[in-house]
């Protein structure tokens, strides 16, 4: 079966970091693609970062450009997201997902996903 796992979520006061895991099952990170999404509370769910099977990265929403970084250990079959100057508008569940093919084209949750994660709760506030 092939599925992601995500972990590493949490609460975080703002100006601080976190660093998200995404394991893969069943499947190499050197095949399919690998996102990272999210979802804020009444708002669609949206790209944050993604990685190839080759490890090109394609960046997701603008307003993350700069704070975080995607990242991978092919040994470990396991992506990271490692999150700096979190804001309390980076509120959300955050998740991981397996691509159908070999990149995402664009980072954005749609027809380019073949199977999702079930999140992991990242919390911004003092």
């Amino acid at each position: 079966q092939l599925e992601v796992v995500e972990s590493g979520g949490g609460l975080v006061q703002p100006g601080g970091s976190l660093r998200l895991s995404c394991v893969a099952s069943g499947f190499s990170l050197n095949t399919y693609a690998i996102g990272w999404f999210r979802q804020a509370p009444g708002i669609p769910r949206e790209g944050v970062s993604c990685i190839s099977s080759s490890g090109d990265i394609t960046d997701g929403v603008n307003s993350l450009k700069g704070r975080v970084t995607i990242s991978r250990d092919s040994a470990k079959n396991t992506v990271y997201l490692q999150m700096n100057n979190l804001k309390p508008e980076d509120t959300g569940v955050y998740y991981c997902a397996r691509a159908r093919g070999s990149q995402f084209r664009f980072c954005v949750p749609g027809a380019s996903v073949a199977s999702w994660g079930r999140g992991t709760l990242v919390t911004v506030s003092s």
